[in-house]
């Protein structure tokens, strides 16, 4: 589908300020990024970005997106290393943790800590503007994308194993709930340094953790079928 002309501006504007922003963030950091500073490295007013963007957590969110691009292209080959729904979740949690260590600040701010907006609108919108970041991600794959809650990420996907008759319905929510726990603890844990872990050595520890757990919800006699590897 052809972009109107008010599109396509709309484009060009929102990646003028987004480059701006990442070029700050890359510079200062993300607690340096204010408005004003976007707005001047852009080349504009910061009157003019308010004509794209609400407010600063509406420009810091969609430039946070950005940083994410990496994992959303590397999620499908994770995913096809599974064969079952539960090893293919397993697998998705490998990528999501391999990536979110490597970048700890862009993805507690995204998952973890309270932007003061609403992030599923949020995604929805920023996709609308950038669909060519979705193409080629199978369509199943592409709901769980646009859902910001990870608990509801991991439930909307898992939901299968349920008639694949690896786990029970009322288990779902539970291992949504306590994998998506585990990684915010051992975010918490390398973000504030508590341990000194490398990002790899992070994220070896939140699998192992993660798959402890849902080993204890499967059924003891479909624990065999599960043929997952840490690489």
């Amino acid at each position: 589908m052809t972009l109107s002309r008010k599109e396509k501006q709309r484009q060009r504007m929102y990646r003028y300020f987004l480059d701006a922003a990442a070029e700050i963030i890359d510079e200062e950091g993300i607690t340096n990024l204010t408005v004003r500073k976007i707005a001047e490295r852009a080349g504009y007013t910061s009157s003019t970005v308010y004509n794209y963007f609400k407010d600063l957590s509406h420009l810091k969110f969609f430039a946070m997106i950005r940083y994410t691009t990496d994992y959303v292209e590397e999620l499908p080959s994770y995913i096809e290393k599974g064969d079952s729904t539960i090893e293919k979740w397993l697998y998705t949690w490998e990528c999501f943790c391999k990536h979110s260590f490597n970048n700890p600040q862009v993805y507690s701010i995204l998952f973890i800590e309270n932007l003061g907006v609403f992030p599923k609108d949020l995604l929805v919108e920023y996709y609308g503007i950038y669909k060519d970041d979705l193409v080629g991600l199978p369509a199943d794959i592409k709901p769980i994308i646009m859902e910001q809650s990870f608990s509801k990420r991991s439930t909307m996907y898992i939901q299968t194993a349920v008639d694949e008759g690896f786990i029970q319905a009322q288990d779902v929510q539970y291992i949504s709930d306590v994998t998506l726990m585990i990684w915010k603890g051992m975010m918490s844990t390398y973000i504030n340094q508590r341990q000194q872990l490398t990002p790899e050595e992070a994220m070896r520890k939140t699998m192992d953790l993660v798959y402890e757990c849902v080993l204890q919800v499967i059924h003891p006699e479909k624990r065999k079928e599960i043929n997952y590897h840490l690489d």
